[in-house]
């Protein structure tokens, strides 16, 4: 049913539930996994930048650091995962690797956002439910460790 599963992942608490449920629907249905790490390029950020010099260079190491843990974590759960890593707008982004790698599935996870948030940011939900012409899974169901360990015996480290 699914054969291409796309994780978009950004470290966050909502991405690694994301990952977690992800990876098990994954492993349900034997699909290929993609994860894609997306640094946001919005209006906001560009603003910060102009105000911290340097705060782009940061946010990306550290959100590099985040998506090589999440690769190896899901190759410690059996998956031989591809990834990307790339800056831009996520909802937008997410949709091109979506037709890019021909997904069945794209996992994310969901943050509740205030008015002034979402007016700011943008409805990347919307956005994705649009353009992407695959099923969306916007996880939310929190997995215990030992419920997720108990699925994926083979797992050695703590998602």
């Amino acid at each position: 049913m699914y054969e291409r599963v796309l994780l978009a992942y950004d470290g966050s608490r909502e991405a690694r539930t994301a990952l977690r449920e992800g990876a098990l629907l994954a492993r349900q249905f034997s699909s290929k996994v993609f994860l894609l790490c997306v640094i946001a390029q919005t209006a906001g950020m560009q603003l910060g930048e102009a105000a911290n010099a340097g705060g782009m260079v940061l946010a990306r190491d550290t959100y590099k650091e985040l998506f090589d843990e999440a690769m190896e974590r899901l190759r410690q759960f059996g998956f031989a995962p591809e990834g990307k890593f790339v800056a831009g707008e996520p909802a937008m982004v997410i949709a091109a690797y979506v037709r890019e790698i021909g997904a069945d599935l794209v996992v994310v996870g969901h943050r509740r956002k205030s008015l002034f948030e979402r007016w700011w940011s943008g409805e990347t939900g919307a956005y994705l439910v649009d353009h992407i012409g695959c099923s969306l899974l916007i996880a939310r169901r929190i997995i215990s460790d030992e419920e997720f360990f108990a699925a994926i015996p083979e797992a050695r480290v703590k998602a």
